[in-house]
């Protein structure tokens, strides 16, 4: 019996053993480098175990294994015997195996870890992290798009872990993030240095559009294109380069975002102090033309001191063309000062008023009654309009083309382009207009025809025609009407038929109207008026004397 007992105790001390020194496949093992042959490393990793391992399973991406007889290295046990007898070992299976369960815990701290870029794939990079392989995105390498990332390659760095799956063996990676970090720290250090008003020397690292970014010495500032000078600034390269040191001042700091802006003109006087003295109002000056809108033009005086030419005040004659029609970028010209505002940093400038009104110029030099001849360069329903010298034009009313004629006659005559001469009737410069007239030209037959004539006057005229109405007659190639009413005191004689064409009448004249060009005439008021000249002269209300025998006496009177 204590024989069977020692054999069941000698037994299971037996299993122990081999339990204890036979290693389990698929576990790492602490195994040694006894020797080194055809480029592998032969390791005994115990019980009689030996295996062999290629050299450059020791070495990380770009360097040279570095390994000798007696090392002791940890690998990883696949098999414990293949065809040949001997284990199957993996030196690089063993480090991977250990440097996932070091990234998760790093991942799981959200701590760093070290790596090197070793390799370049679609979208990204591969990174070594001691044995595992990460995917390290473009957009992860820097804080800037990088273009060349050769001067990153096979160097230790440290790397955040941004996600990583054991299971399907993926870990995603981030040099930014670190880079970020650091900058945040380095930015709150040198922002805490900084106050609003320091004037220091930056570096110009990037130019856009709107402006540039300064690097004060680990952290960037903007400087806006509005703050590099008091001119006008296009584009920031006019005054600025990639590279160049320059002195600017900080405007304003904000410490949560940590932006910040600067300004190149603040440290330089600010010229509209000076605008008062140097550009006094009615003061003509010589500027250039910086830019050009549909309300008018900017002309700068000096550097940081620009006006606006509004489009009223470019041309006396031009009223409704573009301002790029009459002055061009660049170009030089005289203006006038017109008004200044230094709160709201404005100036109003004139560029008509550097030339003389021509309304001004042509009435100096045509007076009342001046002849004139210009083209039709357009017609209205009211009138001509007459190109005239410094390209102001003249109107002809409808009212001043013809004597004879009514105007909307008169006008069918004339066309574009037409040549016409006119007489100046009259220039008001404050309103700009000149009248013209075409008749003028010609005497006023109206005139010629009644200038003997006065209201009151007895003239003799000629029937020329026999209306219901009345009768018309002519004085001096003058037509005239007398109505009805007018032909005889005595109604029954106010009768137009017993008139005939071409019998001379004496009338009485009653009203000389110049703007109609008619006369007023009546037999009845002659007949009246001879009445009571007779009355006068021969008798009175007193005398008792008929009329019969006032009105032959009057009658013998001028027999004799």
């Amino acid at each position: 019996m204590a024989q069977s007992a020692s054999m069941e105790d000698f037994e299971a001390l037996l299993n122990e053993s081999f339990e204890i020194d036979t290693p389990s496949e698929g576990s790492v093992v602490r195994g040694k480098i006894i020797a080194i042959e055809a480029g592998q490393a032969i390791i005994d990793v115990g019980y009689k175990m030996e295996g062999r391992v290629d050299l450059k399973e020791f070495s990380n991406p770009g360097e040279a294994p570095e390994v000798t007889v007696g090392d002791e290295v940890e690998v990883y046990l696949d098999r414990v015997e293949n065809a040949r007898g001997e284990a199957v070992i993996s030196r690089d299976k063993a480090r991977r195996e250990e440097a996932w369960d070091r990234l998760e815990k790093a991942y799981a701290e959200d701590s760093r870890v070290e790596g090197a870029i070793f390799g370049r794939v679609k979208g990204g990079f591969t990174v070594d992290l001691g044995g595992a392989v990460a995917f390290l995105p473009g957009s992860q390498v820097d804080v800037r798009p990088v273009r060349d990332a050769g001067p990153l390659m096979g160097l230790k760095q440290p790397f955040q872990i941004l996600k990583m799956d054991r299971r399907r063996g993926n870990i995603v990676v981030s040099r930014r993030a670190i880079l970020e970090e650091s900058r945040a720290e380095q930015r709150a250090e040198i922002i805490g240095k900084l106050n609003e008003g320091d004037a220091v020397d930056g570096v110009v690292k990037n130019i856009t559009e709107y402006g540039a970014f300064v690097d004060l010495g680990g952290v960037d500032g903007l400087l806006h294109v509005t703050d590099m000078a008091w001119r006008r600034v296009n584009h920031p390269s006019e005054i600025l380069s990639i590279g160049e040191t320059v002195k600017v001042q900080v405007i304003k700091i904000n410490k949560e975002t940590h932006r910040i802006s600067l300004g190149m003109k603040q440290l330089q006087a600010d010229p509209w102090d000076s605008v008062e003295r140097k550009f006094p109002l009615g003061t003509v000056h010589k500027g250039r033309v910086t830019n050009i809108t549909d309300y008018g033009a900017f002309v700068e005086l000096e550097p940081g001191v620009e006006g606006l030419v509004h489009v009223s005040e470019m041309s006396w004659t031009k009223k409704n063309v573009h301002p790029g029609k009459i002055v061009s970028t660049s170009q030089e010209v005289d203006v006038m000062v017109l008004e200044i505002d230094t709160a709201k940093r404005r100036v109003s400038l004139g560029l008509k008023q550097t030339m003389r009104n021509p309304w001004e110029v042509f009435s100096e030099t045509h007076p009342i009654g001046t002849e004139v001849e210009g083209e039709v360069k357009n017609i209205t329903e009211f009138g001509l309009f007459i190109g005239l010298d410094n390209d102001i034009d003249g109107m002809v009313h409808l009212s001043d083309l013809s004597w004879d004629q009514r105007g909307e006659e008169a006008i069918q005559e004339y066309r574009k382009g037409d040549m016409v001469r006119a007489v100046v009737t009259e220039v008001d410069t404050d309103k700009e207009r000149i009248s013209l007239s075409v008749k003028a030209l010609e005497g006023d037959p109206f005139a010629e025809a009644v200038g003997g004539v006065k209201r009151g006057s007895i003239i003799t005229v000629t029937v020329t025609a026999i209306e219901d109405g009345g009768i018309e007659v002519e004085y001096e190639g003058m037509k005239s009407f007398i109505r009805r009413s007018d032909l005889s005191r005595d109604r029954s004689e106010q009768r137009p038929e017993r008139f005939q064409v071409g019998d001379h009448v004496d009338v009485r004249v009653t009203n000389i109207d110049t703007k109609t060009r008619r006369l007023g005439l009546s037999i009845k008021a002659r007949e009246i008026a001879e009445e009571k000249e007779a009355v006068e002269q021969y008798g009175s209300s007193d005398s008792g004397a008929s009329l019969g025998d006032i009105l032959g006496a009057a009658l013998k009177g001028e027999d004799r």
